[in-house]
């Protein structure tokens, strides 16, 4: 089976992307995929690139007027009490207030994970833990956020144990030497989808917007390229792997339920902020987060050079990155690069207390780049996904549905490749 693949940006990759910062090529998208899950890692394998975890695990969080040790926590649930204590990364009343968890039951409606937590543990816990850890993965709010579509695992500790402390009591202890949860390629993740696109039996065609999808007695015809002098193209089968908006509008005449359900999904928008410096002594610190409590500018920032041996090695400058943005705030990015840059600059500054002067800047803007898993998600999804099936040939997949994470993302797409082939099977 021959794959088409119609791309509407100029360049391959969508999400993961290559920039030249400092003398060096390096992520301006995103640098990590979750190793623990077997995806993202075996796909890379299979493609010869070469797997690497970061070189150093230590995280800082960057909240109540300091840089402290990011406690260890599962989705925002402290695993140690008594090594949070130690952190100052929440005040007395609020550890306080999370050594007597309310211990509720949780009934079958979903909630939100500010909602989950806070009513238990303090709203200290979601604040200050649960918060900075969603702010990086989803640019979103706990109180906005499905706590049975980003915190699985914690709905099943209270459906289990009653109690969330309970629970994390009868976790088995880590291992002296436990596998590293995140990985990288040796040159950045951007050469993942360049080298995908250099698989046989793959064709690729950027600058190729999709402007509308009809059905026909053979399948699908869709049209290609600008209004201007656009393209029509028959196929059997399609795979739509577009965010939320521009699927809705693809799938309104072909599956109109499922364009209804896709354009509630809101998106947020966000940016990196990639700086080269001459210096900066940062430990073995490999970044910190930054809880949106404390009112930052950023939200996150990654010590590049100590976080990746390849770009240590490649550079005599310090690269490191930040990222700005979250849900509903996009008034934060309505500034020219060099604002970005230098709230990035100022803040990071504040945070290690060393003065940057950035010998070079790169600012990659990402609108409407991360789907926000309300409450109800889940639901959501088996709806949409039920009236893409009731359509032969077709199927969805994407960052919209099943995870933002690129494990998940490609979990995503074979599934949506496996319904396509059982239909067809289908008599």
């Amino acid at each position: 089976m021959s794959v088409l693949v119609l791309e509407s940006s100029p360049l391959v990759g969508g999400k993961l992307r290559l920039g030249t910062v400092g003398g060096v090529e390096i992520d301006v998208g995103a640098e990590s995929m979750l190793a623990r899950r077997p995806e993202a890692v075996g796909l890379v394998t299979e493609l010869g690139l070469d797997v690497v975890h970061p070189a150093t695990g230590s995280t800082q969080i960057w909240t109540r007027g300091a840089l402290r040790p990011l406690p260890r926590t599962m989705l925002g649930v402290p695993l140690d009490l008594d090594a949070l204590a130690t952190t100052g990364v929440l005040s007395d009343d609020g550890l306080a207030r999370a050594r007597h968890e309310t211990v509720l039951p949780l009934g079958e409606q979903d909630v939100s994970v500010a909602e989950l937590l806070g009513s238990r543990l303090g709203h200290e816990v979601v604040d200050r833990l649960a918060e900075p850890m969603l702010g990086g993965v989803y640019a979103g709010h706990a109180s906005f956020l499905s706590a049975r579509a980003t915190a699985p695992q914690v709905v099943a500790m209270v459906r289990e144990h009653g109690s969330l402390l309970a629970a994390v009591a009868a976790l088995p202890p880590p291992p002296p030497s436990p596998p590293p949860m995140f990985a990288g390629l040796v040159g950045g993740l951007g050469r993942l989808p360049l080298a995908l696109a250099e698989t046989a039996g793959v064709e690729v065609r950027t600058s190729a917007t999709v402007r509308r999808l009809e059905r026909t007695a053979t399948g699908f015809r869709l049209t290609v390229g600008s209004t201007y002098a656009p393209q029509t193209l028959d196929t059997a089968r399609v795979v739509l792997a577009a965010p939320g908006p521009p699927a809705a509008r693809l799938l309104a005449d072909v599956a109109p339920a499922a364009s209804e359900e896709l354009g509630a999904v809101e998106y947020a928008s966000m940016a990196v902020v990639t700086l080269a410096v001459p210096a900066l002594d940062v430990g073995d610190s490999s970044g910190f987060l930054v809880p949106s409590v404390d009112g930052r500018r950023i939200k996150a920032s990654t010590y590049s050079f100590n976080k990746w041996g390849w770009v240590g090695a490649a550079s005599d400058l310090r690269l490191l990155r930040a990222s700005i943005g979250r849900h509903r705030e996009e008034a934060s990015l309505q500034a020219p690069d060099d604002e970005l840059v230098a709230h990035v600059v100022a803040d990071v500054s504040l945070a290690t207390g060393q003065q940057l002067r950035p010998v070079d800047a790169h600012v990659q803007r990402w609108g409407g780049a991360l789907p926000q898993y309300a409450v109800g998600h889940l639901d959501r999804v088996e709806r949409i996904r039920a009236a893409v099936d009731a359509v032969p040939g077709l199927a969805v997949c994407g960052a919209a549905y099943d995870g933002v994470g690129i494990p998940a993302v490609i979990g995503s797409a074979r599934r949506a490749a496996a319904s396509i082939r059982e239909a067809e099977s289908t008599p």
